[in-house]
């Protein structure tokens, strides 16, 4: 009698084909940071650490009495929320109501995007050279084939399903001008191509006007083939609630509502509050940024006199900085001053030589990391 296998012995494990998780490389060099005699700045992730306005938090008290399941596609009043918010934010007036999609943060629409647009094995995806490592991750969990690169001419005469572009970059804070944009909206309309553009920094630009692919300077009014990702986790501290929204293309909107309501992805109705109370307030935002904006120069100008370089880095939360050296050994150098970074080779091997320094940490803690790269 043969032995009967079990189900875990005969299954695929789906986790088998991914990356190992980046930050879990980080353990002994975050112990190393935090040995430090007055503790450690990390600086490895973006994680906001400032207090939710109140505006946002009487939203969320506003939702909380609702018993009822909420609807996937969100509430009318979200969606108009997030449209109005397009528009006066950033200039964005294309976008119809009913192609506004909430979602459970943007780390799982962007995770799951790929899987529910119905791309898988022999589609190739292409994502940024330096990149997020989540778009990644979502290409593989769809079976499909990630391609790295930025320039169009590289691809040859590839078609793929899908292309992932951010500006401002995570991590480089790299922004794309007009007429670069204008070109993969055109490149891919040649081709069918699906263009998937994460904006979770657009309202963290510096040094060079950020733009959306939605903007009209970019798609001439026409959102066809286009999905823009939105997240309010850095413009208004919500990382915690998990809220952010897909728009864009109305045909596109609806194929990923239709499989979201059959898997039961619903942004929670408190959440869907808060959401537009964080859309209709821009009185925050500005506060926000004005926080981030005098913690990089703080920063900047540290990591510089230190004796880095500072590439792009026009918008975002982040310092793409190098020392022309291999990055573990940069990442080294400043867990040994209590300084925790994330190395570049997270992101791609064309990052191999930088760190990326988040502008997420306290006044505090900022000025702490300033105090101990001046030199001796």
């Amino acid at each position: 009698m043969t032995e009967q296998q079990t189900p875990r012995a005969t299954r695929r494990a789906v986790s088998a084909g991914l990356p190992d998780f980046p930050w879990d490389s980080l353990t002994d060099a975050k112990a190393l940071a935090a040995a430090h005699p007055e503790g450690i700045v990390d600086l490895s992730v973006g994680t906001p650490v400032d207090t939710i306005d109140p505006i946002i938090r009487r939203g969320l008290d506003d939702g909380a009495s609702f018993p009822g399941y909420p609807t996937t596609a969100g509430t009318t009043d979200l969606r108009v929320a997030a449209v109005a918010a397009l528009k006066r934010r950033y200039g964005i007036g294309s976008v119809e109501e009913s192609a506004v999609l909430p979602v459970i943060g943007t780390k799982e629409a962007i995770a799951s995007v790929i899987s529910m647009l119905g791309f898988g094995p022999g589609d190739d995806i292409v994502i940024p050279e330096v990149a997020y490592p989540t778009y990644e991750v979502g290409v593989l969990l769809a079976g499909a084939r990630p391609v790295r690169a930025d320039s169009l001419l590289a691809l040859g005469p590839t078609r793929p399903g899908a292309i992932f572009i951010n500006s401002p970059s995570n991590p480089t804070g790299k922004v794309l001008g007009v007429e670069h944009l204008r070109k993969v909206v055109a490149w891919a309309r040649e081709r069918g191509t699906v263009v998937i553009s994460d904006e979770c920094y657009l309202g963290l630009a510096w040094d060079a006007e950020a733009i959306s692919i939605l903007d009209p300077r970019v798609c001439d009014g026409d959102v066809t083939g286009l999905l823009a990702v939105h997240s309010l986790s850095k413009i208004s501290n919500l990382a915690g609630y998990r809220a952010g929204f897909f728009a864009g293309d109305p045909d596109l909107v609806r194929e990923l509502l239709a499989v979201r309501k059959h898997a039961g992805m619903i942004v929670p109705y408190p959440v869907q509050t808060a959401m537009i109370a964080a859309l209709t307030d821009d009185r925050h935002v500005d506060a926000q940024r004005e926080r981030y904006l005098n913690r990089r120069v703080v920063l900047s100008t540290a990591v510089r006199h230190a004796g880095f370089r500072i590439d792009h880095s026009e918008a975002g939360l982040y310092l793409w900085a190098t020392r022309d050296e291999p990055c573990r050994d940069t990442v080294e150098w400043l867990a040994h001053k209590g300084i925790l970074a994330a190395p570049g080779e997270f992101y791609g091997p064309s990052g191999t030589k930088h760190v990326r320094l988040a502008l997420t940490a306290t006044d505090e803690r900022i000025a702490a990391a300033a105090a101990r790269l001046a030199p001796a």
